[in-house]
């Protein structure tokens, strides 16, 4: 089949790196999404329940405008990744028997609801829009 004179699906084109610029804003997004996981494993316990929707808020919020600055779904699963490495980290405990999150139902609310939340985001978030004047079916 030949795509003479047509745009070509953006499934068929090759996949090439993220240019300088890109790379920094995903890496960006990352390092502000563990410092909103962090933020978040801190403020959920102190003030139930508005902390915990503050921390969830909050990380929806990142997610979300990550998506839009960027333009694609990896916007947000940029912070996504960086939220999760966060917590997952903080959630591990010590040898000396340390750890930042309790057992009680607040910490599993905030670790699934942030799971959901960055789920929700990704799924949600603007994809790529083909351009030009054959963008509709119908047309």
């Amino acid at each position: 089949m030949s795509t003479t004179g047509r745009q070509q699906s953006a499934l068929a084109q090759p996949v090439t790196l993220p240019s300088a610029g890109r790379a920094a804003a995903y890496l960006g997004l990352f390092l502000l999404g563990a410092l909103v996981g962090l933020s978040g494993a801190l403020v959920q316990a102190a003030w139930f329940p508005g902390g915990l929707l503050l921390a969830l808020a909050g990380a929806a919020g990142l997610h979300l405008g990550g998506s839009y600055v960027i333009g694609s779904r990896a916007g947000a699963v940029a912070p996504a990744a960086g939220w999760m490495v966060a917590v997952v980290l903080l959630t591990a405990s010590r040898p000396e028997g340390d750890f930042l999150f309790g057992a009680g139902v607040v910490s599993y609310l905030f670790l699934l609801g942030g799971m959901a939340v960055a789920v929700m985001c990704a799924t949600l978030a603007q994809g790529r829009q083909p351009g030009g004047d054959r963008v509709r079916l119908g047309k």
